[in-house]
C-alpha cells in the first residue's frame, strides 16, 4: 500500500484497487456489448466510488450505505451475466466477485456500526 493510501478508509482503498484492476478489464469487452454491459458496469463501479466518498462525509450515512449495497448487488448480477455470456473470463469473474464480496462485508460492518449509533 502506498503512503497516500495509508490514511484512507480501508473500504475506499479496497474499492480503488478494484477500480484499478477492473476498469481495464472492461475495456477488453467486445465492441458489440460495449454500450450494454461494459459501460453499465463501469458506471456502477464509479457510482459506488462516489457514493463511498459521499457517505464518508454525510451525517446520516445509513441511507447512502444501503444504496451502495444495492449497487453492489446490481454489479454482481451484471458481472455474472457477463461471465455466463463469455464476455468475462472465469478467473476475472472469480476475482471480481471475491473482491466485491469482501467490499460488501466491509460495507455491512459500516452499516451495523451506523445502526448502533
Amino acid at each position: 500500500m502506498n503512503n497516500e493510501r495509508d490514511d484512507e478508509m480501508p473500504i475506499l482503498v479496497k474499492w480503488m484497487d478494484i477500480l484499478e484492476w477492473l476498469l481495464p478489464v472492461m475495456a477488453g469487452y467486445p465492441r458489440k456489448v460495449r454500450h450494454t454491459f461494459a459501460e453499465r458496469i463501469e458506471g456502477l463501479l464509479l457510482d459506488i466510488f462516489e457514493d463511498l466518498i459521499s457517505a464518508r462525509y454525510t451525517r446520516d450515512k445509513t441511507p447512502r450505505l444501503r444504496e451502495i449495497n444495492l449497487r453492489l448487488e446490481r454489479l454482481r448480477l451484471l458481472l455474472r451475466l457477463s461471465h455466463e455470456l463469455k464476455y468475462l473470463s472465469h478467473n476475472s469473474y472469480e476475482r471480481a466477485i471475491r473482491d466485491i464480496n469482501e467490499t460488501g462485508r466491509m460495507l455491512g460492518g459500516w452499516i451495523r456500526q451506523q445502526e448502533q449509533r
